[in-house]
């Protein structure tokens, strides 16, 4: 296996993208962001690409920020966290949020900070039996971050998301699908195949289709219930124009499987 920080393979339509730290539980660089973030960006213009699948190599997806690396460094006194997360986590969770297909979680193992929160802001997460969640930025005085704030509470609601925020106590996985956190837990044999095959039925459906879904569910939790209509009627106006829907149709009418094409 190669020793760079992110590594990028091609299965048919779908592209895995894996966190490649093992032996430092995939904890974030600043060049493992250096690769992760254009990673992505390739994704998202490459046409032939209709899903994503973000893992981590070895025992763990993603332990967070590593706190000895050079990024962390203070110029002067204390470091400026703050600044890392503008300069590298605002632009990876907007772009996680942003982009132009589906995007799966396959968690293999502890997903601990920021590691927990960037895999929650992929749009489906899958995780192996034996991973968990951590939010681990209260024991070294800090709050969620990488977009928990905003995630947590509407993941698993405000009760759940301050005791999880302030304990930081381990979600084991089957716990974190019992309360809604993720999709689906399942063996770790299991869990590549899984992600993968998931990730080939959203790539065979209608790309366009699947990324307004995500972006009219985020709107319309801010909405009064009339603006969110409002929304689904705009949103449907432009769709039902689209080949896609026009394929859909015809393939329903004749019986025969869609082939979608749109992007």
């Amino acid at each position: 296996m190669s020793d760079a920080p992110v590594l990028v393979a091609r299965h048919g339509a779908v592209m895995l993208i894996t966190l490649n730290r093992p032996a430092a539980l995939n904890s974030f660089t600043a060049a493992m962001h250096a690769l992760l973030l254009p990673a992505l960006e390739e994704a998202a213009a490459d046409t032939s690409v209709r899903a994503v699948v973000l893992t981590g190599a070895g025992r763990g997806f993603c332990a967070g920020q590593d706190l000895g690396d050079p990024a962390m460094a203070a110029a002067a006194g204390s470091p400026d966290v703050g600044a890392v997360i503008e300069r590298y986590y605002r632009p990876l969770g907007m772009r996680l949020r942003t982009m132009p297909m589906p995007v799966i979680a396959a968690v293999n193992g502890v997903a601990a900070g920021a590691g927990a929160n960037i895999a929650l802001g992929c749009d489906i997460v899958i995780a192996a039996r034996s991973a968990s969640f951590i939010q681990a930025f209260s024991k070294i005085g800090l709050v969620p971050d990488a977009g928990g704030t905003w995630l947590l509470p509407r993941l698993v609601g405000r009760a759940r998301a301050l005791a999880l925020a302030m304990t930081g106590e381990k979600l084991p996985a089957e716990e974190a699908q019992r309360i809604g956190m993720i999709w689906q837990c399942v063996d770790d044999a299991a869990l590549m195949d899984t992600a993968l095959a998931l990730a080939n039925k959203l790539a065979s459906m209608p790309s366009k289709a699947l990324v307004e879904t995500r972006r009219v569910l985020d709107a319309a939790m801010a909405m009064e219930f009339s603006d969110a209509i409002t929304l689904e009627a705009d949103t449907q106006r432009d769709l039902g124009r689209s080949a896609d829907f026009a394929e859909g149709v015809s393939a329903f009418l004749a019986k025969r499987p869609p082939v979608f094409k749109d992007r």
